[in-house]
């Protein structure tokens, strides 16, 4: 079932977190923001939304490095019943699609629920001083790609973050596949 995030609360402090990545690697949340900005992205492997956005992903995490911001990705499904958002799994997708960020396993699934995360894929941009300033979709994709010359809803607020340190005040939610939550 599709689901959308909420409207961006201006201002929300990004909750610290140590994550393993797909690097072998432990990573904490200073260790990884940015100079001008840090976006943090909950997405996974299986999901038809973010399998459909992948390419333009990477390109606009890209290109956000050059203006100081650091993109990280988190994916906290439930790999039990979800097997190809497995560790293992995240490790190929990374490789095979060049990430230029890192990949981060919440197994726990305590970082997302912290985020309050509701959707693959949720983005949370955030300004220099980690205060929440985009919570809005990467751009007119859906469960397809949208056009090419969809608007970069995504890329452009983050750089008017990177630059002004605030996001736009008009944002469309992003939607996708719930978070596959474990039970308990």
């Amino acid at each position: 079932m599709a689901e959308s995030t909420p409207v961006c609360d201006f201002g929300w402090k990004a909750p610290a977190f140590r994550l393993p990545a797909t690097d072998g690697k432990v990573y904490s949340l200073d260790e990884l923001r940015g100079p001008n900005g840090t976006l943090v992205m909950f997405i996974c492997n299986h999901c038809p939304y973010v399998k459909a956005i992948l390419d333009r992903l990477v390109r606009d995490a890209r290109e956000l490095q050059s203006l100081g911001i650091a993109s990280v990705a988190i994916s906290s499904n439930d790999a039990v019943t979800y097997p190809e958002d497995s560790f293992a799994r995240m490790k190929e997708v990374a490789a095979a699609n060049g990430f230029p960020f890192l990949y981060l396993y919440d197994e726990s699934q305590d970082v997302a629920r912290r985020y309050d995360a509701v959707c693959t894929p949720d983005f949370f941009g955030f300004n220099r001083n980690l205060e929440l300033q985009y919570r809005g979709r990467l751009d007119a994709s859906g469960r397809e790609p949208g056009p090419a010359t969809a608007r970069r809803e995504l890329f452009e607020a983050m750089k008017g973050v990177a630059e002004t340190g605030r996001g736009p005040e008009v944002q469309t939610p992003s939607m996708g596949c719930s978070i596959k939550w474990k039970d308990v």
